[in-house]
């Protein structure tokens, strides 16, 4: 396995990356758990999904701790809910947890914020390892500290940066995935590549059949490419206080979709992926960016034949963004590219011309 190191203000965090857990990224997990109640959080399709490889290596590995609690969560978006960490935060305050206990979780991005929230405000803090399982987690929600859950108005909007002990990433895994979930997975990538690394960008191109075929040779460097990506922006700003927002690049209109849905229909590297493509829209819309770029990207995401985007009404989707987390008082601040690992952050479109450009947006969308 290879080794990534994620410096982050409360000190570091090792990201273990290969195909299948071995070696030293066992060692540092059974030492981490040695001594200490570990509980252990996961929906219960993820055992079925992850196979007896992933589950016998944990258990090994989980077999120093004083001693082990599983706790199942709901799969998927309806993990993220208010009710969900309260059942948590109780059911370990009365399994005797304390504040040198641990918290493993599990599973896709959805488990991986809830059990990093969870851990991060239980007795105000205890440590959390992150296992993800999917791509779209591997390569972008358990990586960075971000954790959150929530709220019927929006999503994400209820959340603390907790930074994992460790993060283990069997790349393994995702070559048994379903074809829609690397897809949605490789969203995340394209997106980190195209706006900080035209390398990796290039890698992608070259690789896309083969990764969305779940090809383990193929897989294996572009997750390493891409979390060592979002690392660079990350320590750089590991708060979110400037660079960092670059990551948000077609979410704004991503999570107002997602929302319009009810977090159905379209998984959220799907609607990550439209919101790109809006994004890039906007981009040329307001001018200083590199016309091949945008095509070139376009042309990326739609090799991978994304699902239709449903119907949506205007009104909806621009309250949906006006409620993001991402807005300020002044209103929505956008994330918009220029070329080749150039982004710009932070430009304000006016709202009547969001409003045009989604509309023929939505039309173009619904044509194809």
């Amino acid at each position: 396995m290879r080794r990534l190191d994620f410096r982050h203000p409360r000190g570091l965090c090792p990201i273990w990356v290969g195909d299948g857990l071995e070696g030293e990224a066992l060692d540092d997990l059974a030492a981490w758990a040695s001594g200490r109640t570990v509980f252990v959080v996961s929906a219960a399709p993820v055992a079925a999904a992850v196979g007896d490889r992933l589950q016998r290596t944990l258990d090994t590995a989980l077999a120093s701790s004083k001693r082990r609690v599983d706790l199942e969560v709901p799969d998927g978006e309806e993990a993220k809910d208010v009710d969900v960490a309260t059942q948590l935060w109780r059911r370990m305050l009365t399994a005797g947890g304390k504040r040198d206990s641990g918290l493993v979780a599990i599973g896709g991005g959805s488990v991986g914020d809830l059990g990093g929230f969870v851990a991060g405000t239980f007795l105000r803090g205890i440590e959390v390892v992150q296992v993800p399982t999917t791509l779209l987690a591997q390569v972008d929600a358990s990586v960075g500290g971000k954790t959150a859950i929530d709220l019927p108005e929006a999503k994400n909007c209820v959340g603390v940066f907790h930074y994992p002990h460790s993060v283990l990433v069997d790349t393994g895994l995702c070559t048994t995935l379903p074809p829609a979930e690397r897809r949605s997975g490789l969203v995340e990538a394209i997106k980190m590549a195209a706006l900080l690394d035209p390398a990796a960008l290039a890698r992608i191109e070259g690789s896309l059949d083969a990764l969305l075929a779940g090809d383990a040779a193929a897989l294996e460097p572009v997750v390493a490419e891409a979390i060592a990506c979002k690392l660079r922006v990350v320590e750089e700003d590991p708060e979110e206080s400037g660079f960092r927002r670059v990551l948000n690049f077609g979410h704004t209109l991503a999570h107002a979709i997602e929302k319009a849905l009810d977090f159905g229909t379209l998984r959220h590297g799907e609607a990550v992926a439209y919101g790109m493509l809006f994004a890039l829209r906007l981009s040329r819309a307001v001018g200083q960016v590199e016309d091949s770029f945008v095509g070139r990207v376009e042309k990326l995401l739609g090799r991978l034949e994304l699902p239709p985007l449903p119907e949506l009404p205007v009104k909806t989707l621009l309250e949906a963004m006006a409620r993001d987390k991402k807005a300020t008082e002044d209103g929505i601040l956008w994330v918009l590219a220029q070329g080749g690992g150039k982004p710009r952050l932070d430009v304000r479109v006016p709202i009547e011309e969001v409003e045009r450009e989604l509309i023929e947006f939505l039309a173009s969308t619904s044509r194809s």
